[in-house]
């Protein structure tokens, strides 16, 4: 256990729980205008030392109200997207752990619309509906979870009939370098990062009044797809921290030499394997270069791939194990749970089964004494959220009913939060399609 997880239990215990769950019914805020100059200052002092460069195509003429849908890299596109919209101010949609880390009073008045990821929500579609009918912008980040390797995820089909049912400009923000400046599995800022950011106007009212859902999807999907890493090797940003592979192993858990899951780790700027020897050497552009232990070539691993290569070689093999029926999970987790913006609740041990038709999670609810199981359909669960040190607690996985989100750590070895996700994305796809 972590010194922060302890000094997070012993606060804790000194206050009063409360379990109320979130009133996501109340109205949001416009953004307070008084601290929008505030805001902007944070954001360019923040984004300032990595140059970032701010392209708009398409914008001209457009006016609050629109949509802007935005690609999500990391914690440094909150400081990107308010001088990408700069001078006018929005409202945002942000998880409640975001609430709960900062105070409800100035996420709300920062113009923060609270939901839970990967849940149906009417209540958040009819205050993202009172933001456009004020006149001001929305912003969403439809991915709902910070890239793992600096490359997009699969959109849903709801964002498609969001963007129809609101008629007006659907706008993409896409940012880049914000992945490489602070990667999820390693938050250490790399000073060397280069920022950009593209602002394009992707779709009129009266384009999407002749088109279907699904034709709206494939433009937004094409529109929102990035990669961050060939980012990095266009502009020949070199990085050099010494470290830059350090943690790598967690959306990189399995060898791509010897096929064996959760063997893998990282040191300083490679990443390898405790099965077979083999390593992966990271360079100051992303790439990877394989080789055995003694220096010599690898058998089944490239001599040289990208991070993204890796990871989705990674997917596939997740999907294999689903179709050829070998894809289990069934741990011993510990339960945190988020009814609202003002605590955590410890809830202790749980017990977590993933299986084809879905997630079973069994625990004892808060001030209840019998255990109980919550049931996630894989048709309703898109994916899951991931964390790999969360508040320094260690890797996570998230699940969401309408009331409450239940963050689940392991207590067991072969967790893995990535391969959760894969499997939890693909049964999604695959009941969809079956259903």
């Amino acid at each position: 256990m972590t010194r922060n997880y302890q000094s997070t239990l012993s606060t804790r215990k000194r206050k009063k729980i409360d379990a109320t769950p979130f009133d996501g019914i109340k109205t949001p805020p416009r953004q307070n205008i008084f601290l929008l100059p505030l805001m902007w200052l944070i954001c360019f002092f923040k984004t300032r030392k990595y140059r970032l460069k701010i392209s708009k195509e398409g914008m001209k003429g457009i006016k609050p109200p629109f949509l802007v849908l935005g690609s999500h890299h990391s914690f440094m596109d909150f400081y990107v997207t308010p001088l990408a919209l700069f001078p006018h101010r929005a409202n945002y949609i942000s998880e409640l752990e975001g609430f709960e880390c900062f105070g409800e009073w100035i996420y709300r008045q920062a113009g923060c619309l609270g939901t839970r990821k990967f849940i149906s929500d009417f209540a958040l579609v009819r205050n993202i509906q009172k933001v456009i009918s004020r006149g001001d912008i929305m912003v969403i980040y439809p991915e709902a979870r910070y890239s793992n390797v600096g490359t997009n995820s699969s959109l849903t089909l709801s964002i498609a009939k969001l963007a129809k049912l609101l008629n007006v400009p659907v706008v993409t923000l896409v940012m880049n370098g914000n992945h490489i400046q602070s990667p999820i599995w390693n938050l250490t800022p790399r000073k060397e990062t280069r920022l950009s950011a593209r602002l394009k106007c992707v779709l009129l009212p009266q384009q999407m009044k002749q088109m279907s859902a699904v034709q709206i999807l494939g433009v937004l999907q094409r529109e929102l797809t990035y990669d961050d890493y060939a980012y990095q090797r266009e502009r020949k940003i070199a990085i050099k921290y010494k470290k830059r592979a350090e943690g790598l192993h967690m959306p990189l858990y399995q060898c791509r030499e010897c096929g064996k899951e959760f063997c893998m780790d990282s040191k300083e700027e490679k990443l390898f394997c405790k099965n077979c020897g083999a390593v992966f050497s990271m360079d100051e552009y992303g790439m990877l270069s394989s080789s055995k232990k003694d220096g010599e070539p690898c058998t089944n691993a490239p001599k040289t791939l990208t991070i993204p290569e890796y990871y989705e070689w990674e997917r596939e093999c997740v999907k294999a194990q689903i179709q050829e029926g070998r894809y289990s999970f069934a741990q011993k987790v510990r339960v945190e749970a988020l009814p609202n913006s003002k605590n955590f609740i410890a809830l202790g041990k749980g017990f977590l089964v993933h299986k084809e038709e879905g997630f079973y999670l069994t625990f004892t609810e808060y001030m209840q004494e019998s255990p109980k199981t919550l049931f996630f359909a894989s048709r309703a669960t898109p994916s899951v959220h991931t964390e790999y040190d969360y508040r320094g607690q260690g890797q996570c996985v998230t699940l969401s009913t309408s009331t409450c989100t239940y963050f689940l750590f392991p207590l067991e070895e072969e967790f893995n939060a990535t391969k959760i996700q894969f499997a939890a994305e693909y049964l999604f796809e695959r009941n969809c399609i079956l259903g």
